[in-house]
């Protein structure tokens, strides 16, 4: 015996509603912020969930480096701007101390 089946229903108004909810919260839990993407004339960026410790340890590693060029640069360099050169290296090594003492700070993990 053959059974005519009606066509299925139109979706109602109401589920519509409930699906752009749905898509909404499942957005918002699930996919990042476009917030928080960078600027587009932004080369570098942190990369977001970086626990303080490594922060930390790469700026004072980071600072480290500086410190070094800058030395090498202040011996090369006469007069005054070696006198220049040598503030920026006391003001990069200030920095590191400084970088120093919070890595010290920080609970280890």
């Amino acid at each position: 015996m053959f059974k005519v089946t009606p066509n299925p229903p139109e979706a109602d108004p109401e589920s519509s509603a409930l699906d752009k909810a749905a898509k909404r919260a499942l957005d918002f839990y699930l996919k990042p912020d476009s917030e928080t993407d960078p600027p587009p004339g932004q080369l570098f960026t942190v990369v977001n969930g970086i626990d303080t410790e490594c922060l930390l340890a790469n700026l004072s590693e980071t600072l480290a480096s500086a410190d070094a060029m800058i030395s090498d640069l202040a011996f090369e360099l006469e007069g005054s701007r070696r006198h220049v050169a040598l503030g920026i290296q006391q003001l990069i090594e200030l920095g590191g101390l400084l970088a120093n003492r919070a890595l010290d700070k920080v609970d280890a993990r």
